[in-house]
């Protein structure tokens, strides 16, 4: 491409990016675009940023970089993702395929990531899932359970994936993680979240299994065939770990939603006629994989701890820089205190219980006290 061409104007719509060098470096991982390339911003994520390169034989590549402004440690690690997603392409796990890791400074000074453009939709806006039939709607959840099932059937040591986290008790981890996450981030003191913090700390679920975990599954991660509801590529994984599976299907509970509850997005597609029930889609994945159904209630309260604590940092991350927002918005403090509201509820139901706070014993995290 020659610099001069206004194609480049596109190109700088990335954020830091210097779309020369950027060329440069698509040239030499073997991407050779023809004539004028575009770039915009995609999808309504609100953590990695995603954009959507194209030239003008209509081929399209995908490109990946964390969000701007500081970031917490270990947060938005997307060589990290590619290595997930390299390591997943010879399994039955449906993803993308990894072109490349860009690190040079010159190119970005953070890592880029450019991964193949998969034809199917996200189901991120009512017209995309208005236009699925009833039927295929259905078949959507079913795929998506099937899609879980199978990340947690990897074989970490065969796809080399053993060493991605600790092996400790994922609970634990997950409670100091995302409890000093919270106190990194937070715009304002919530006691609802430190009281509920402290009951998911006293009534950790024994763990039996260590598997792959997304982190991060729900609708509108996933890519869907429209016209046969399968999921043609699982995304957005930088939340991915090694842990409890059951944490997983929790994380996709929390950001159902049900048609008595505020929303958990811009475009609530899950309550369209055809999408199951959030007790439906708990059963279906407990009916294909046959792991414990009492342990899910406790999963399904920590996710909606851990999703109100994300949505925070949204908050957070918007209020701190306006560039980080997406065409959808941002979430409030008010969505954040209604989801440690629904999991104080989902907690209540599982009997979680409250433990006394003067218990001797260190604080797992600012907040928390260990397990008894």
């Amino acid at each position: 491409m020659n610099p001069s061409q206004t194609g480049h104007a596109g190109l700088e719509t990335i954020a830091e990016v210097d779309p020369d060098a950027l060329l440069g470096w698509l040239d030499e991982i073997g991407i050779h675009p023809t004539g004028t390339v575009s770039a915009a911003r995609v999808g309504t994520g609100q953590s990695n940023l995603t954009y959507l390169l194209s030239d003008e034989d209509g081929r399209r590549w995908v490109l990946r970089r964390p969000p701007l402004g500081h970031l917490l440690a270990s947060a938005h690690d997307v060589a990290r993702e590619a290595k997930i997603l390299n390591a997943l392409a010879d399994t039955d796990v449906p993803v993308p395929k990894v072109y490349g890791v860009c690190t040079d400074e010159n190119v970005s000074p953070v890592p880029l990531v450019v991964m193949e453009h998969v034809d199917a939709v996200v189901l991120d806006n009512l017209p995309a899932a208005e236009a699925i039939d009833i039927d295929t709607r259905r078949h959507i959840t079913e795929s998506m359970v099937d899609t879980l099932a199978k990340i947690h059937a990897v074989d970490i040591d065969e796809v080399g994936l053993s060493d991605l986290a600790s092996h400790s008790p994922y609970a634990q981890r997950q409670l100091k993680r995302w409890g000093t996450q919270w106190e990194k981030s937070k715009t304002r003191e919530l006691p609802a979240l430190d009281a509920l913090t402290r009951r998911l700390a006293a009534s950790i679920p024994e763990q039996h299994e260590t598997r792959l975990v997304h982190g991060d599954f729900h609708i509108r991660n996933v890519m869907i065939d429209p016209e046969t509801g399968d999921v043609r590529a699982a995304l957005d994984w930088e939340l991915a770990t090694l842990g409890d599976p059951l944490a997983d299907i929790g994380s996709t509970l929390a950001y159902w939603p049900s048609s008595d509850e505020p929303a958990r997005s811009a475009a609530p597609v899950e309550l369209l006629d055809g999408f199951p029930s959030r007790d439906e889609i708990g059963a279906a994945y407990i009916a294909r994989t046959g792991r414990d159904p009492k342990a899910l209630e406790y999963w399904h309260a920590l996710g909606l701890w851990k999703v109100a604590i994300i949505c925070e940092g949204v908050v957070r991350r918007a209020m701190d820089n306006p560039s980080n927002r997406a065409a959808a918005g941002v979430p409030t403090v008010q969505m954040v205190d209604m989801l440690i509201e629904k999991a104080t509820e989902v907690a209540d139901r599982a009997g979680l219980a409250e433990p006394d706070s003067s218990a001797p014993g260190s604080d797992i995290a600012p907040g928390v006290r260990p397990v008894s």
